[in-house]
């Protein structure tokens, strides 16, 4: 059931609820098999022709995560460029890893898909580009939604059916990636107030939002990326725990829409035992109930990550510190399906062993 809480209109989770609920009744289940076992995530780099695709090669290695963005693909409307993403599905195949695809709007929402939109100007909160001022548009549009429904068609039309492609990750009512979070300093939420951001119209967003993905891509398994929606209440006012109850109701729909198909995942795994993320906690805590993954931080052998992953100087140390926490069983004594580590890792000599130990611990 959804979670009909204060500030949230009863009628419209209840329309949300209906319009999920037919959805869910029409949906088949995945074809393919449950996502599993150690990924490797991937990072377009738009300067460059082609992927780097080494990793496919890992023996310890059973998925491999792509992050790209809506912009990369279709700079012009209706003409993707599929070159890429063609390499990654055939040396996918080839290889025998199954693939998950993370791609981002928002930000990086084509120029030509930005018209009419409702936009205002956010900096960007993390990962690469951090700081850089950019238009973002409104989660809540119906514009910028339609247009993103599209490219999903074109997407599910041209690899909906290969055997390899086993998970994707929702995405539209977001930021800066798949994660489901928007700009949230102070100064963010003020223009989020007079932008007229309320929780039950994100909560509108992802309800029109999930059936379209359930709908295009009726083989694979759909993503939800939590992380903590805004503080903001029904009356436009700053109110704590109000992203928590909001991420519970759209979590709520999500698994009802889905069912076996839903995945639940958080990207901010790390060992340091200084700072802890409550994400990743909660995540873990639905493990046995259902599809749990979690990816890493950060590379634990680039630049300082070593330090945030819990072994600063040692990164093999790290991650295996990481992988360790992130195996670790919940209260029912379940633990996640599947683990996700950046290609920097994978690909490092020194970081085998550890990988090797990340894999035995799906087998057990």
């Amino acid at each position: 059931m959804l979670n009909k809480r204060a500030g949230v209109s009863s009628l419209v989770l209840t329309l949300l609820f209906t319009q999920i609920s037919a959805v869910a009744m029409a949906q088949p289940p995945a074809t393919q098999p449950v996502p599993s076992g150690l990924v490797a995530i991937i990072k377009d780099v738009p300067q460059d022709a082609t992927l780097d695709l080494r990793a496919l090669s890992n023996p310890y290695i059973t998925g491999v995560g792509l992050q790209i963005r809506w912009s990369d693909i279709e700079p012009v409307e209706g003409k993707p460029n599929w070159s890429k993403l063609d390499a990654l599905f055939g040396a996918a195949q080839s290889s025998k890893k199954w693939v998950q695809l993370f791609v981002f709007p928002g930000f990086f929402t084509p120029a030509w898909a930005m018209k009419d939109v409702q936009t205002d100007s956010f900096a960007i909160q993390y990962g690469p580009g951090k700081g850089t001022e950019m238009s973002l548009p409104m989660p809540w549009d119906s514009t910028y939604l339609n247009r993103w429904f599209a490219f999903l068609k074109l997407l599910s039309d041209r690899y909906g059916s290969s055997p390899a492609f086993r998970e994707i990750a929702a995405a539209g009512p977001t930021s800066v990636s798949e994660e489901m979070t928007l700009p949230q300093s102070p100064e963010d939420l003020t223009k989020w107030k007079s932008d007229g951001y309320t929780p039950s119209k994100y909560i509108a967003a992802w309800g029109t939002v999930l059936p379209v993905f359930a709908a295009d891509f009726p083989r694979q398994y759909v993503a939800l990326v939590v992380g903590e929606p805004l503080n903001i209440n029904e009356r436009g006012k700053s109110k704590s725990g109000e992203g928590v109850a909001t991420r519970q109701t759209i979590l709520d729909q999500a698994m009802s829409l889905l069912g076996r198909r839903f995945c639940l995942e958080n990207h901010d795994l790390h060992g340091d035992p200084t700072t802890q993320h409550a994400d990743t906690s909660f995540v873990m805590s639905y493990s046995g109930r259902v599809i749990a993954g979690l990816e890493m931080r950060c590379a634990a052998s680039l630049g300082t990550c070593s330090s945030a992953m819990g072994a600063a100087g040692n990164p093999p140390l790290a991650l295996k510190i990481s992988i360790t926490k992130g195996m670790a069983p919940n209260d029912a004594g379940q633990h996640i399906n599947y683990l996700e580590i950046y290609e920097p890792d994978v690909v490092s000599s020194t970081m085998q062993a550890t990988l090797r130990y990340g894999a035995s611990l799906f087998g057990r």
